[in-house]
Formats: structure tokens, C-alpha cells, sequence
């Protein structure tokens, strides 16, 4: 669809829809740990939250010592952000990278530096990390610890964690409806209703949802869902909370296209709303199904105690198309994709079947023959079951006041992929239709016969015709179980003095298989097939906080987290005795966190600002050894990350509200090498050379921005109007951070700027509108960029968008 006609066309429609008179607003919000509870998007109490939900966080935020970002129910729906991904895109030090299967097999986080893909949780419980997380309608906030942490969640959390907190009963009656129209076909109705009998309060959420994404052509979201929830006791001091959720989600992979970082980025002659795969073969489907029951009993008002249990099964279905291929472009040669320096762009004339001596096509300017991994199959299935005692409370010692969790949890999890191919060698002419690169959608028949090859030339689109059998070639299953024992106690000595720590004790066990198979044969993999890991992680954290004033908090803490050798449930350790890569015995990576910070709250508690300053250092990482005899991989890497992080939250009064993050991020790789290597260049299995002992050494780190900030402000005004405005930058980051004799430069992913616009009107006590713009100048940019700096894939931003919606509360 024309952007600009749908565009339009909204905007008649909002115009109409803001034209009616509104009621003033009354009445008092009521409160929910720490979140206001709102009955319309004009409402806008509730974007500071007091405390995070965990109850490993014994202290309000404000008095805990550590960087952590809460994003709001209300900061959810004031911006319309409806994914994961959205969401942590207002978040600064996070960025998105291209993971196998382009962004099709999960969520590819990188927080502050480090990886964070295995690094989300749900109610505190870990979570399988093969699924993108399109769907915000059972989520209440979303929580980032930043830096190392892993005495709160557990293994890995290197740069930091992440934790949806889902939506549970309340204690008083409401129903919010909402229905909201857009543009690029975009429709999306939700329900979130709360009733109340007695000590019985029951909610269910639900939703469906359907769009293009905006400035594509092909790609689009599907989903609908419900998470039905009850509390008996919700006011008595014995409480049982039952949640369900499923969701049901359909999309296409979004690959993105050719991006040549060498030559600039994308290039002209492709068309970066198009789609360079199989549209009517790729896809992307997910079914999430998932229990949670939470029993809660108060001994006493200093007295609690807390049991979580979690089962989770996501089963993934993805077939797969790189836009890949021989690309012919306007000059009648193929992209410079060599990084040998004084390469020269090749023909467009290719051997098909064999390199050598097979029969020659010659491809037309202006058109690509189609190639690499196309119609790639993944069937995923991921559970979790997981189980938390805690027991919490406040006593004395000596005149020192402390507030305390004791806890214990067990995770128990499995995960099976099974890969394959599902399209056929293609038939005579013996490759795949030539395609338009303009305009791949549409069969645009080139120049005829055989243009001095071998073969005559025959033209398609990005539809593929021909027959569609599934080949099984691969399965990989792998169980991880773990349990931990952990404390965690603020000791009060003051009311200007705290001290706030914890301490985690955690065993790992995990065991993988992968086989290969052909005609129904499974053939375990020779390096590993079948490898098994085992692991004691201790992990620990302090913090001494001075408050020179009540609502003023300054703070000095120290931290680690520990990885264990097989860090997640999608890969197995390697067992391999060449090359000095084996990683099934190799000790537990290690990082540190340090930080000095301060948080104040002002206007009356309304508004929060907190500065900090910190390093997160991974001190031990693998590497390769290259010692002869010592085929495991040694823990000798080494790489920091220098940072400051500025925010503000809350309302500057009452009707105006704050939403602000600045992140600046000095990354540095400190040695890439084993100490053998360094000591012994060029020697045995070591493969740096004398003139450059450690060529990673004094580079940045990749996909780490020095500069990101975002911010969302709104005010409403006492006729029932409010007005947002918001914008997200990121900085431009490395793309490759160490030169090689092939590639001695360093090539950036372009920094950017966008901006967000909202609109809301109160019509009547229980009825309001809301338009949101997302990307309002509609900025080009580049974002889930693969490393290949000769020539691989990227996903152009998201377009601009507008959306109305409209909400019935009552």
C-alpha cells in the first residue's frame, strides 16, 4: 500500500475522531505495586515504578544499588510499543543483531556490549531464547538490569538481564477495551478485564493482531492470544494465583536484503521495500503455551512466604530464503564482495552445477539468479519447567534492620530442532528463474536467448514453482537442568547507611546430541555428537548506599556473573580434539561489575533521576589455546566496557510525565589470544604473527554504540487533550572491530534518529482516542546487521506508521 495514501486517509479519520467534545477528568487512580493503575491513555500517573518485581529485590529502586530501566504498563500503551523488540529499541545500550535464519530463530540481543540472548526471563524464570517475543498484551512492565548479575537469575546475564512481568489479578473491578485501525492493514483489538467476588478476583487478557510492516512489501504479523488468570484470597493473607497463557503467531522471516558495507550499505539498484525470497514458501509460525501458579502465604507483616511454578512449551516452525544470489547490477558486473584489497568486481556470466567446467549462464544487468540457502526448514521445540521457594521478611539484630529473601529454585529444561531442506534441486533449465533486483515481486522478462552462454536464459519472480518435499538432514536435542540456593539481605544501619548484598550457589547439568540424517538414518556428529557439561557457579553482589537525605541515594557496587561452559540449551559444547577448540571442559567465564551511582526523588516522589557511572569487565572468556596438547580452549580473553548511564522517570507535575535514558559506552577488547599465543606468535596452532601478537587488542567491541539515548514526554492539558512526543538515537556502532591482513578497515553500522508522536483525547468519562505515529519523518536506516563486511544482509528500518485507537473503560 502507498504510504503516503494510507497515511492520509488516517488522518481524516483521526481528525473526525478528535472532534468531539470531552468531559473533565475525576477521581483518584488506584496503585499497584508501584503502577498506577490508568482507565484511559490520557492518564498519565504511572511511567515511575517504585520497586522491581522480583522479590531477590529487597529494596525500592531507589535504594537499590544497580542501573535498573523499568518500562511501565503505561509507558506500553502511551507509545503503542506491541513487541519485545520494540520495547528494548527505547531502551539505550541495547541493540539487535542478525542471528542464523536472519531474525527468524529468536531474539538476538546485545546489552551493553555482551550477548543477552539467553539472558530474558518471565516472572524471574528463565525463558527459552529460539522465539521472537511479538506480543505485549499480558505483559505489565518490562524490567533491564544492567551489568553483570547472574546472582539473580542465574548463569550468563554478562551485560545485563531481562524480565517480563506478566499481568495477575487485581483487587477491584474494570474492563479495558480497545480496538485501533492503522496503517499497512494494520488491525488490533484487545480486552483486559478484572472482576472481583469476594476473596476471588479473576482477569483475561486477549488480543488479536494483525500488519504489514511498514515500508516492506511482503513481511507481516498475525497473532492472536488470551492469558485467562485467578487469585483466591486476593486480600487475605493466603493467596493462590493460576495463570494461562497461549498465543498463536504467524509472520514472515524478516531477512532484510543485500547490504554491502564495503560499498556503502545498500545499494542502488535494490529495492528496499522488496522481499529476495520465497514469499510463498517462507514463513514463520510459533504457538506458546504456558502455566504459572504462585502460592503466597504472610506469617506475619515481617513475615512471608512465596512459591512460583512455571512450565513453558514454544514450538517454532520457520522456512527460511537468504536473500542471496548472483546479483548483476546497472554496470553489468556483480557487487565487490572480495576484501582482498585491489580485487575487482566480477562478471556476470556463471557456471551452474560446477564451477569449473559447467554449462554458463550469462545473467542481464538489472536482474539476479537466485542462490544459497533457500526453503530451509526448522521445527523447534523448547520447555521449561522451573519451580522458586522464598522466604522473606524484615527482623533486627543488634539495632541493625534487615530485610532479607532466602530462596531456592530448580530449572529443568529441554529443547529439540530439527533441520532439513524442503525444496528440490531445480529441473531443467537447471536453476532458479532470474529475477528482477527492482522489483522482485513481479515476473519482468529481460533480454531472451542466450547472450553468448551455454543456457537460455528464463525469468521468474520471488514465487517459488516448483515441488515442495521435506528432507530430514538434522536433529540436535539437548536437556539442561540447574539448581540454586541463594540470600539476599539489606542491613540497615542507619537511616543515612545500608549495606545491600547477595549471594548465589548454583549447579549446573546439561547434555546435548546431534545427529545427522539421511533417509531416515540418524548418525551422531563426530565432534559432538554426544557431549554432556557440568558446573558450580557461585555469584555474588554488593552494595553500600548513603543517603544524605531521605529521597537522595548514592552508591558504590561490586558484582559478578559466571557462564557456564555450555551457556545455552540451543548449542552443544564442542568436543572436537583438532584446532584447540574444545569447550565441553573448559572452567566457567567469568565478568565483574563495577558502579558508582546516585538517585533522587523529586516532586514529591513523582520523579526519579538517577546518573551512574560503571565497568563491566568479562575478564575471562574462551579463546583459543593453540598449545600443542591442550585441546581445550582456555579462558584467557579479555574485554571491558566503560559507561555512563543518565535517567529521568515520572511526572514533573501532574500532567506532565517524563520518560528519559542516555547511555554512553566505551568498549574495549583487551586480548583476543591465549597467553601461549602471545607469549609463542606464529607458533604451533597459534595464528597471530610477531608484528601483530594480538590483533584484537585496543579495538571496540561490536554492536556497542558509544552514544544512545531515548526520550517520551507528554502533557495533558485540562480539557481532555494530551499530547506526547518522543525520539530514540543510537549511535553508529563497528561491524567488524578487528582488522584482518584482508580487511584492515573497520566499517560502522550508521547511527540514527527517529521520532515518535502521540496524540490523546479524552471523549467522555469512559471512552478515549489515541493516535500514535511511529518514525515520524519517516528516516531511512539499517538495523540486525550481519558481520560480513564484503557482502551478507541487513533489515532496513521500520517505516513510518501512524495508528488510531480507541479504548472503552469501564
Amino acid at each position: 500500500m502507498s504510504k503516503s495514501t494510507s497515511f492520509l486517509a488516517l488522518g481524516c479519520v483521526s481528525a473526525a475522531a478528535f472532534a468531539v467534545p470531552a468531559t473533565a477528568q475525576s477521581g483518584d487512580q488506584p496503585r499497584l505495586g508501584g503502577v498506577t493503575v490508568v482507565d484511559t491513555a490520557i492518564d498519565d500517573e504511572g511511567v515511575k515504578v517504585e520497586k522491581a518485581d522480583s522479590p531477590k529485590y529487597v529494596r525500592p529502586l531507589l535504594d537499590t544499588p544497580q542501573t535498573i530501566t523499568v518500562i511501565a504498563s503505561e509507558t506500553l500503551q502511551q507509545q503503542n510499543l506491541l513487541t519485545l523488540r520494540e520495547v528494548l529499541s527505547t531502551v539505550p545500550g541495547i541493540t539487535f543483531a542478525a542471528g542464523e535464519g536472519g531474525f527468524g530463530y529468536g531474539d538476538r540481543i546485545t546489552l551493553r556490549g555482551y550477548s543477552a540472548n539467553n539472558d530474558i526471563s518471565v516472572d524471574g524464570v528463565r525463558s527459552g531464547a529460539v522465539m521472537n517475543r511479538n506480543e505485549t498484551f499480558n505483559i505489565e512492565q518490562v524490567e533491564v538490569t544492567n551489568g553483570a548479575n547472574s546472582v539473580y537469575n542465574g548463569g550468563g546475564s554478562v551485560g545485563g538481564t531481562i524480565n517480563l512481568v506478566t499481568k495477575k489479578p487485581l483487587n477491584y473491578d474494570r474492563t479495558v477495551i480497545n480496538a485501533g485501525v492503522g496503517t499497512d492493514e494494520y488491525y488490533r483489538g484487545t480486552v483486559d478485564s478484572n472482576f472481583v467476588s469476594g476473596d476471588i478476583a479473576v482477569r483475561l487478557n486477549a488480543v488479536y493482531h494483525q500488519n504489514e510492516i511498514p515500508g516492506r512489501q511482503v513481511e507481516f504479523y498475525e497473532r492472536w492470544g488470551i492469558a485467562p488468570s485467578v487469585t483466591a484470597g486476593i486480600n487475605g493473607p493466603t493467596r493462590l494465583t493460576l495463570q494461562f497463557e497461549h498465543l498463536d503467531d504467524k509472520g514472515m522471516p524478516q531477512y532484510g536484503l543485500r547490504y554491502f558495507p564495503m560499498l556503502g550499505g545498500f545499494l542502488p539498484d535494490f529495492n528496499q521495500e522488496a522481499y529476495y525470497g520465497f514469499r510463498n514458501v517462507d514463513t514463520q509460525e510459533s504457538i506458546t503455551n504456558s502455566v504459572q501458579a504462585i502460592f503466597e502465604h504472610d506469617f506475619s507483616e515481617t513475615l512471608r512466604f512465596r512459591n512460583l511454578t512455571r512450565y513453558e512449551n514454544i514450538q517454532q516452525y520457520t522456512v527460511t530464503s537468504q536473500p542471496a544470489g548472483t546479483f548483476c547490477l546497472s554496470n553489468n558486473l556483480q557487487p565487490l564482495t572480495s576484501t582482498t584489497p585491489g580485487a575487482t568486481a566480477a562478471s556476470c556470466t556463471v557456471r551452474i552445477g560446477n564451477a569449473q567446467t559447467g554449462p554458463q549462464l550469462v545473467i542481464p544487468a538489472g536482474y539476479f539468479l537466485p542462490t544459497g540457502g533457500r526453503g530451509n526448514p526448522r521445527y523447534i521445540r523448547n520447555q521449561t519447567a522451573y519451580t522458586q521457594f522464598d522466604l522473606s521478611g524484615e527482623f533486627n539484630t543488634g539495632g541493625l534492620e534487615h530485610t532479607f529473601v532466602l530462596g531456592f529454585s530448580s530449572l529443568w529444561e529441554r529443547f529439540t530442532q530439527d533441520g532439513g531442506s524442503l525444496l528440490t534441486a531445480p529441473t531443467a533449465p537447471g536453476y532458479y528463474p532470474l529475477v528482477n533486483i527492482a522489483n522482485p515481486n513481479e515476473i519482468i522478462a529481460g533480454p531472451g536467448g542466450t547472450g553468448g552462454g551455454d543456457l537460455v536464459r528464463v525469468y521468474g519472480n520471488n514465487e517459488y514453482t516448483g515441488p515442495v518435499n521435506f528432507n530430514h538432514t538434522s536433529r540436535n536435542r539437548g536437556v539442561q537442568a540447574s539448581y540454586a540456593a541463594y540470600l539476599f539481605d539489606a542491613i540497615k544501619f542507619s537511616d543515612m547507611f545500608e549495606i545491600n548484598g547477595g549471594v548465589r550457589y548454583e549447579k549446573y547439568d546439561g547434555r546435548n546430541n546431534v545427529w545427522s540424517v539421511a533417509g531416515g538414518v540418524f548418525t551422531p556428529n563426530a565432534n559432538n555428537g554426544r557431549t554432556t557439561s557440568s558446573d558450580e557457579l557461585f555469584s555474588w553482589r554488593v552494595g553500600a548506599v548513603f543517603k544524605p537525605a531521605e529521597n537522595i541515594s548514592t552508591y558504590v557496587a561490586f558484582g559478578n556473573s559466571r557462564t557456564p561452559s555450555k551457556g545455552s540449551i540451543d548449542a552443544a559444547c564442542t568436543n572436537t580434539l583438532d584446532a584447540n577448540n574444545n569447550t565441553c571442559s573448559v572452567e566457567p567465564e567469568s565478568a565483574k561489575n563495577y558502579e558508582i551511582g546516585a538517585k533522587a526523588d523529586l516532586f514529591s516522589g513523582g520523579l526519579q533521576l538517577a546518573a551512574a557511572l560503571f565497568r563491566n569487565e568479562r575478564d575471562k572468556y574462551r579463546v583459543a589455546s593453540g598449545e600443542p596438547g591442550l585441546n581445550d580452549q582456555v579462558l584467557d580473553g579479555h574485554s571491558r566496557v566503560d559507561g555512563i548511564s543518565l535517567s529521568a522517570s515520572g511526572n514533573i507535575t501532574p500532567a506532565w510525565s517524563i520518560v528519559a535514558n542516555y547511555t554512553y559506552l566505551d568498549s574495549k577488547l583487551i586480548r583476543s589470544v591465549s597467553e601461549y599465543c602471545l607469549q609463542n606468535p606464529g607458533k604451533d596452532n597459534c595464528t597471530n604473527t610477531v608484528e601483530v601478537p594480538d590483533p584484537g587488542a585496543g579495538t571496540m567491541l561490536p554492536a556497542t554504540p558509544d552514544h544512545s539515548g531515548s526520550l517520551f514526554t507528554s502533557y495533558s492539558f485540562p480539557f481532555g487533550l494530551q499530547i506526547g512526543y518522543g525520539f530514540t538515537y543510537q549511535g553508529s556502532h563497528a561491524l567488524n572491530p578487528v582488522p584482518t591482513a584482508t580487511v584492515p578497515t573497520t566499517f560502522n553500522v550508521p547511527d540514527y534518529l527517529t521520532h515518535r508522536l502521540m496524540v490523546g483525547y479524552k471523549l467522555n468519562d469512559n471512552l478515549n482516542a489515541q493516535l500514535n505515529i511511529q518514525n515520524l519523518t519517516d528516516e531511512d536506516y539499517v538495523t540486525t546487521v550481519r558481520t560480513a563486511v564484503g557482502g551478507s544482509w541487513a533489515q532496513p528500518g521500520v517505516g513510518r506508521s501512524a495508528v488510531l485507537s480507541i479504548g472503552y473503560t469501564f
